[in-house]
């Protein structure tokens, strides 16, 4: 099969790799109908993140199952399935309550590459969702992006306590912070200001809920929110950058008593306890349990009363992913979808 390669930092190939195999009996095999490149993935792609050697590459994916081990109950040969980026068992104390990112059992699928026309996933009767049925062409993007992005955006509103009669900033424009803005607005946020200084992104981010944009960052994004909301803030914040600038812009606009809701993932922040004690705000965050989410959003999308496959700006076949991660890196495309 062919699937992405990362070999160094800006060097992506699209290469010849070995068919998947059912290793354990809680494995599918699922033929992907679709992935996509992450914004995570682009910390590797820049250097920031160290590769260890040539690192299949995607953690996001979508599609149709061919396989599956003597264990697996739940889900069956032919089901089109959405699965997390994380493999889970969705029966250990952990998972029940609802954090199956951190499940006892779990399985990075980063470790495993779904950028790529054939994937193996873990623990395929606690990762994956089936869909009611078949679905469309034009609902594969946006099933696509409750594997991640989505479900991430998701889980920041709800750590964030967005809802009726909130104000909500979300720092941060890329695909997670775009969603963020939709699942907001779906939780009944009464106000929305997202930080863009991107024409496209902000356009997108009105369509997905924001009443207002502020193109100041730092102290002086800090300023702006403050400015809008009478003195004192906004109620729910949602960081989803993953910078030092990032995250104390967050803690910032946030008023005391409320919450933060961090999704970036965070590289080099430093938080300092005296200014965070004196903050009186809430902080919750981390890696996304996606999985509690996606019946929800599964639901939600085949009823198509939500359209987050908007998201992706830009499809390529997978043999052309060099440019998808290109294109991201440059701002050229907020998300690349690839196409097997």
């Amino acid at each position: 099969m062919r699937g992405v390669v990362m070999h160094a930092p800006g060097d992506v190939r699209v290469e010849e790799r070995a068919d998947p195999l059912i290793l354990e009996p809680t494995d599918a095999i699922v033929r992907t109908s679709a992935t996509c490149v992450c914004g995570t993935d682009l910390w590797a792609y820049r250097g920031a993140d160290k590769l260890e050697g040539p690192r299949p590459m995607g953690h996001e994916y979508a599609g149709v199952v061919e396989r599956v081990g003597g264990a697996v109950r739940n889900i069956e040969v032919g089901d089109f399935v959405v699965g997390s980026f994380f493999a889970s068992d969705n029966t250990c104390e952990i998972c029940r309550t609802g954090y199956q990112v951190h499940c006892v059992h779990r399985v990075p699928m980063g470790s495993i590459g779904t950028q790529a026309e054939l994937v193996r996933v873990p623990l395929a009767d606690g990762t994956l969702v089936a869909t009611p049925g078949m679905p469309g062409a034009d609902l594969v993007p946006s099933l696509l992006a409750a594997s991640d992005v989505l479900g991430t955006g998701w889980f920041a509103a709800v750590a964030a306590e967005t809802g009726p009669g909130k104000t909500v900033a979300v720092v941060g424009d890329g695909a997670v912070g775009l969603l963020a803005i939709l699942a907001a607005r779906q939780r009944g946020a009464e106000r929305i200001i997202a930080f863009s200084r991107h024409g496209a992104r902000q356009a997108l981010a009105r369509r997905f809920g924001a009443t207002d944009i502020v193109e100041e960052r730092g102290d002086a994004g800090v300023a702006r929110i403050k400015e809008l909301t009478g003195g004192y803030g906004a109620h729910s914040v949602i960081e989803a950058v993953g910078t030092q600038q990032s995250m104390r812009q967050a803690i910032g606009a946030a008023r005391p008593g409320g919450h933060v809701g961090y999704v970036g993932v965070a590289h080099d922040v430093i938080l300092d306890g005296r200014e965070l004690f004196f903050s009186g705000v809430h902080m919750h965050g981390g890696p996304a349990p996606v999985r509690r989410f996606l019946p929800e959003l599964i639901r939600l999308i085949w009823d198509r009363a939500i359209d987050p496959g908007a998201v992706f700006d830009s499809t390529l076949p997978l043999d052309l992913a060099a440019e998808g991660y290109r294109a991201m890196d440059e701002r050229r495309a907020t998300k690349v979808l690839l196409t097997a």
